[in-house]
């Protein structure tokens, strides 16, 4: 079975603003791997978690592929998906703490982006492989509701649905005594981009070819204009 594993997610056009500004917090282009970047030692110890996914909001959660699917039929799906599915009005986005972490969020909710969420979720779960019980035992986090718990069980990720909520993560889990400081430094740099409102335009389809390696993209797919 292959250990390499996909992820459909939201990033924003290569080299807009809002990519770069995601790119140089984490220290990592899902675009460009090969890319380098200077980041203090304190950034680099609060931003290793959420490197190794890129800049992105989940759509889909990072799954193996079932036995018999292939990258190419997975990427033919998504732009069939894409083909059909208008691009979603997020509006700005804040940087926010949810929990111990650094992330931007919407400043309003909005029904057609939880509804699209849904939708990459049981579109795409036909392609996902079956959690083993030794995935599962590692999956379950300490405080996870019932209802949590039981997503998990039937889609392999437990923030969908009900429990979604867009998020582009900055940082990993902070200390609680730097989380402030971090949300704060992450605002004033945010500000630089202008918080101008943001559109899920496309799709995209990215690939981590082994357990500590990095998602990389294959392809952004636009949706309907």
């Amino acid at each position: 079975m292959s250990l390499s594993r996909y992820a459909i997610y939201f990033t924003p056009r290569q080299n807009s603003a809002l990519a770069e500004f995601g790119a140089n917090v984490l220290g990592y282009d899902a675009y460009v791997p090969e890319r380098r970047f200077a980041l203090t030692e304190a950034a680099a110890t609060a931003t290793q978690d959420p490197r190794r996914y890129g800049f992105h909001a989940t759509l889909k959660a990072p799954m193996r592929l079932d036995v018999g699917r292939t990258q190419a039929e997975l990427q033919e799906a998504l732009r069939r998906f894409a083909s059909t599915r208008p691009a979603v009005d997020i509006g700005k986005l804040d940087v926010t703490l949810i929990g111990g972490f650094v992330a931007l969020t919407p400043r309003t909710s909005s029904v057609a982006l939880q509804i699209f969420a849904a939708e990459c979720v049981a579109t795409f779960d036909q392609f996902r492989v079956q959690m083993s019980t030794e995935e599962r035992a590692k999956r379950i986090g300490n405080g996870m509701s019932a209802r949590q718990t039981a997503l998990l069980d039937r889609w392999g990720y437990p923030y969908v649905f009900d429990e979604f909520r867009f998020h582009m993560t900055l940082t990993g889990s902070l200390p609680r005594d730097i989380r402030e400081a971090w949300q704060r430094e992450l605002s004033v740099r945010y500000e630089v981009i202008g918080h101008e409102p943001v559109m899920l335009d496309a799709v995209t389809l990215l690939r981590q070819d082994a357990s500590d390696a990095r998602f990389h993209v294959i392809e952004r797919i636009a949706l309907i204009d």
